[in-house]
């Protein structure tokens, strides 16, 4: 009978339904020692394959670099001359070259092989870094190294002239010491010689001379404001004075007389406009010619605190229709330099002669600097005739009085300045 509660039945599950217990960790397998032996031996032979490849690819790279090294260095014999070199020449660097372009050059003349060789030679040399433009006597086919020595080397350069202030044209000869002043031509020809495998060669004064002469002025580069001037002297080579202009210049060696003096002018007239003469001479109301024929008259005729002054003698004189009478321009046709001159020597008519002609001597009578030509462009206030120097020192006394200037005369007299009157 039921108890009135129900009765609850426990199953057991069947072995067949019992969940199978989970492993935990690794399972445990049993290696023989045959198995363990042939495992190693595998791992042995995967280590030695890694370092074989390993010491292959070292003794890979070592090659590369031992071959590189051995190609470069035959490359780099054959980028450079050996030797001593073949023939002299003459090499022209110019304003503003570079390293660079100097090696450039270098390269097209045939003095070094290639550029690069050139500029790992040159580098960090300072004598090259800070190079004069001008002409320079090399080698062809010469080392690098070689090439920066000889540009570095003042002895190599050549065709530099150096034209002082107040020089003219042709030789000059102080009468008291008969010392003998080089001209511009023989200063030229000077610079211009240079030994070339063993042959020296100049181009002769006499030669330029010549070339001054017979030249047509347009193939001489001569100004359009100068041209006038130059044609009326005919064939006389002293149409070209004050022409070429004071100061350095470079002049080729292995160039013709007339290539020279091309040159020459044309970088003067250059330096004649940057310094303003014909925007000055314009202002004035005069040619820029007739300026610098005053300035040369200043140049000779004072010292450097009288240039103003004397300018405005000249200016005033020639305003009063006077003639200048200065023995510079009786002593230039004869090449010669002394503070007085001779009767007879102010008596021969010259087309420099101021005490025979009024007005200005034809060229001027030598080549002025820039504090002469300023003080033609900007000359002292004053009404000044006359002047004389008195002493050695050079006192210059002005005045407008002639009886003045008659005693400053004497002054100049007693002082052994003159020994004849003006």
């Amino acid at each position: 009978m039921s108890d009135g509660r129900e009765r609850v039945r426990r199953v057991r599950p069947r072995p067949e339904q019992r969940a199978a217990p989970v492993a935990v960790g690794p399972s445990r397998r049993t290696h023989s020692r045959a198995e363990r032996l042939r495992a190693e031996r595998g791992r042995r032979r995967k280590r030695m394959i890694r370092a074989f490849a390993v010491g292959f690819l070292v003794a890979v790279v070592l090659a590369v670099v031992f071959v590189g090294s051995k190609m470069w260095h035959s490359l780099g014999s054959q980028n450079d001359y050996a030797g001593d070199g073949k023939k002299d020449l003459v090499v022209q660097v110019h304003a503003g070259d570079s390293t660079t372009a100097i090696g450039e050059t270098l390269h097209k003349q045939d003095v070094v092989k290639t550029v690069k060789a050139f500029l790992e030679a040159a580098h960090g040399d300072a004598a090259i870094s800070a190079i004069q433009p001008g002409y320079y006597r090399l080698r062809t086919e010469i080392p690098a190294d070689s090439a920066v020595k000889r540009l570095a080397d003042p002895q190599n350069r050549v065709g530099k002239v150096v034209i002082p202030e107040g020089r003219q044209l042709d030789d000059t000869t102080d009468v008291k010491t008969n010392d003998t002043t080089p001209g511009i031509f023989t200063m030229i020809s000077k610079a211009s010689c240079v030994e070339l495998d063993g042959d020296k060669r100049c181009i002769a004064a006499a030669d330029l001379r010549t070339a001054a002469e017979k030249t047509p002025l347009a193939s001489l580069s001569v100004p359009t404001w100068a041209v006038g001037a130059a044609t009326a002297m005919g064939e006389d080579h002293r149409r070209l004075e004050g022409l070429i202009a004071p100061g350095t210049f470079n002049v080729n060696p292995s160039a013709d007389p007339q290539t020279i003096l091309e040159s020459l002018i044309s970088a003067s007239t250059e330096q004649y406009v940057k310094s303003g003469l014909l925007d000055t001479a314009t202002a004035m109301n005069m040619s820029p010619y007739n300026v610098l024929v005053v300035a040369s008259l200043v140049q000779r005729e004072a010292k450097p605190q009288d240039f103003a002054k004397v300018a405005r003698v000249i200016y005033n004189r020639l305003a009063e229709h006077r003639k200048l009478e200065f023995d510079s321009t009786v002593n230039y046709p004869l090449d010669r330099r002394e503070v007085a001159t001779t009767d007879g020597d102010r008596g021969q008519t010259t087309p420099w002669n101021t005490y025979v002609s009024e007005g200005l001597p034809a060229t001027p009578i030598c080549s002025p600097g820039v504090d002469a030509l300023k003080a033609a462009e900007h000359p002292d206030d004053g009404d000044w005739l006359y002047f004389v120097t008195i002493d050695a020192q050079g006192t210059t006394l002005f005045t407008r009085d002639y009886q003045q200037h008659l005693a400053n005369i004497e002054l100049a007299k007693r002082n052994g300045v003159l020994d004849s009157a003006r």
